[in-house]
């Protein structure tokens, strides 16, 4: 009489199912989103979180970092992957990026830890240049923290919320692009900067929640213009991918999944 398998075999079996077709599902995933746009969206992530080291705008209750010179591509990066590929495909490569910029932010800050002289010192001969080029570089283990979080949570609620304002069009062109693009955008950067705000801004340096919440909202319509000046772009590749039928093998090996999952499932 064979065997039967114990609890934990069941588990890791079940284990080893998952994380082998959700590898499946990044390898099509990423073989039909074009490298172009992911390698936008990655550098943006990279470089929002690099210059939020240094402020673009500093009053008492409106505070921008130059890092929102990029967050408002990753959001219109996010909505037009949203827009062909659905939010499940958004989210994917937002861990994608995600995890891009940790291991990106991880080198920083084991490079900063080496002996050599960073240029600046050899033009200004200061010990204190290059200390603080380190320290710029190297990051602050909560400023990591605070980024990463506002950044998960910013493109989960972007991608789910954009699906779902789009289902309420019958329609679909420019207008609904527009309109699923701006609200869910508004939405999840005002997300994004409260966290951030409440996890650096208000334990770290002592910010008011008044401070914390009037910073975010207004951070989040000023990211929220660039994007309405420059969505007309990112509908146009939009465009250009149904046209050109981009991500189709992807929708085949989704379509293919669900067949195979319905024949077990009847089974």
């Amino acid at each position: 009489m064979a065997e039967l398998p114990t609890r934990s075999a069941v588990i890791m079996r079940t284990l080893k199912k998952i994380l082998s077709d959700s590898a499946r599902d990044y390898k099509y995933l990423l073989r039909n989103i074009p490298s172009v746009t992911i390698a936008v969206f990655v550098l943006s992530v990279v470089c929002a979180n690099l210059m939020a080291n240094k402020e673009l705008v500093s009053f008492k209750y409106v505070a921008l970092d130059c890092g929102f010179v990029f967050s408002w591509i990753m959001f219109l990066c996010m909505d037009t992957i949203c827009k062909r590929w659905g939010a499940k495909a958004s989210i994917k490569v937002s861990v994608l990026a995600l995890a891009m910029n940790l291991f990106v932010c991880a080198a920083f800050a084991l490079l900063s830890l080496a002996p050599g002289k960073w240029g600046e010192f050899y033009s200004t001969e200061s010990q204190q240049v290059n200390d603080s080029l380190n320290a710029t570089f190297g990051g602050s283990w909560y400023v990591v923290l605070g980024s990463a979080l506002a950044f998960i949570i910013s493109s989960i609620i972007n991608a789910f919320l954009n699906e779902a304002v789009g289902k309420h069009f019958k329609k679909d062109g420019f207008f609904s692009f527009a309109v699923r693009s701006y609200i869910s955008t508004a939405i999840a950067q005002f997300a994004d900067n409260l966290v951030f705000a409440t996890v650096v801004s208000k334990i770290f340096f002592g910010w008011t929640w008044t401070q914390v919440l009037v910073c975010s909202a207004i951070g989040a319509v000023c990211e929220l213009l660039c994007e309405v000046l420059f969505s007309g772009i990112g509908y146009k590749i939009v465009v250009g991918w149904e046209k050109d039928n981009v991500g189709k093998e992807y929708f085949d090996f989704l379509q293919k999944k669900q067949i195979n999952a319905e024949q077990i499932e009847a089974k």
